[in-house]
């Protein structure tokens, strides 16, 4: 499987699909399947479980140690006299770092292989970690968070290229559910853990303790590591050209951008809303925005079901309909209602990914789904986890937090007449 093939389960960084068949993915042939490993040997599940539990908790510290500055801005905004924007700002600076991180990542693991490629991301978002825990002002945490998106950003298309060079391809479907445990698992962990170091401790020690862990998972897979021994693959680009000038292509990037804005982009500005606009605890907005997450992990499935019942069309409508609607309910709200929202919110946004998915994988020839991928769900993730919140910042700034989340809404929701122009190619 070539790294740019793995483009295709990138977006699974934040949401899980079980509808998504990899089965397929680029015809999977024995030569390309055994490109990633020098002795490929595919072998069960059961066997591979070290090797699976390894990347799992490198992925999981990987992508907490990219949010958990979400449920820590209330707390850093006041110890380094940041505003709003600053702070979205800083969330801008992560997203475009990951961009960076993930579009580069091929030529990373072609030079130095895959194994130390993940080696590399680990221990390099542990060291950075360690300066930016000292940040006395917001120019070195902006410049330390730029890195970090880089480092982390490295991770993904090697763990999984190592992932599935070591696995069966018929038990790929449960590996990478069971390794796509990890963020998901970060969404909910993230604030706890945040709320756990600083009852003890300060927001520094939170990244001092995530980035020695993250050392030592780095210094773990060099040392204990398996498979991942051969050089990735250089991406081709030969048909971004004739990609760009499809209209549904260009209507699928704009879905996507909403899409993870109104998931992330929401997400990371979330507590940093409740605390300083609705007047909640810092404990009680990190604590909710926690167990909000745990419902979708669920949802996801029946958002699955509804894909193969009504249509992908049709499904991402109606999703972007109501996560329009929810998330200006959210910024609408007073007293109880925000934390029922809260929780609504999330449970239908995470129904975007399987439906999306789908969606891309049949507006062109099957030839050009990688491509297609490995733009869009960077680049989504730098509008919508990056630019989303920097622009809610500005008008929280201006005293208008509320209107920002409902502008968000609007945008998801003026959204929702855009799938019903897709031309679906392939059936």
């Amino acid at each position: 499987m070539d790294d740019i093939d793995l483009c295709i389960l990138i977006f699974y960084d934040f949401f899980p699909s079980p509808k998504l068949d990899i089965s397929n993915l680029n015809t999977i042939s024995q030569k390309s399947a055994y490109r990633v490993d020098a002795k490929p040997s595919f072998e069960g599940l059961s066997t591979q479980f070290p090797l699976l539990i390894l990347l799992v908790l490198i992925f999981f510290i990987n992508f907490t140690a990219r949010i958990i500055f979400s449920p820590l801005m209330p707390t850093i905004e006041a110890d380094l006299s940041l505003t709003h924007s600053d702070a979205g700002l800083l969330f801008l600076l992560i997203s475009f770092g990951y961009f960076i991180g993930m579009l580069g990542s091929s030529f990373v693991s072609a030079a130095i292989t895959h194994k130390k490629t993940i080696s590399l991301s680990a221990m390099a978002v542990g060291l950075t970690l360690l300066p930016i825990s000292f940040s006395s002002n917001k120019w070195i945490l902006l410049i330390g968070l730029l890195v970090l998106g880089i480092s982390a950003g490295l991770y993904l298309p090697s763990g999984l290229a190592t992932l599935t060079s070591a696995i069966n391809p018929r038990q790929w479907g449960k590996a990478i559910a069971v390794h796509e445990m990890a963020p998901n698992l970060g969404f909910v962990a993230a604030p706890l853990l945040a709320e756990f170091f600083m009852f003890w401790f300060s927001w520094r020690t939170v990244l001092v303790a995530l980035g020695l862990t993250s050392l030592l998972m780095g210094l773990a897979n060099a040392r204990f590591g398996r498979r991942g021994e051969l050089t990735g693959e250089l991406p081709k680009f030969v048909v971004i050209r004739t990609l760009v000038k499809q209209r549904s292509f260009l209507i699928m990037l704009l879905l996507f951008c909403a899409g993870i804005g109104s998931f992330l982009g929401i997400y990371t500005m979330l507590p940093l809303y409740l605390v300083t606009e609705q007047g909640m605890d810092r404990e009680m907005a990190n604590t909710l925005v926690a167990i909000s997450r745990i419902p979708g992990l669920a949802v996801v499935f029946l958002a699955g079901w509804a894909t193969d019942r009504f249509g992908p069309r049709r499904a991402l409508m109606w999703i972007f309909m109501l996560t329009g609607l929810s998330t200006m309910a959210l910024g609408f709200a007073e007293g109880l209602w925000v934390s029922v929202f809260v929780f609504i919110q999330p449970m239908i946004a995470v129904c975007f990914p399987p439906a999306a998915l789908v969606a891309l994988s049949l507006i062109g020839p099957h030839e050009t789904r990688n491509i297609a991928v490995s733009i869009t769900i960077p680049f989504a993730f730098l509008i919508g986890g990056g630019i989303l919140p920097i622009l809610i910042g500005i008008l929280g700034d201006a005293g208008a937090f509320k209107v920002g989340i409902v502008l968000v809404g609007v945008l998801i929701l003026l959204t929702s007449i855009l799938p019903r122009y897709l031309i679906f190619t392939r059936h």
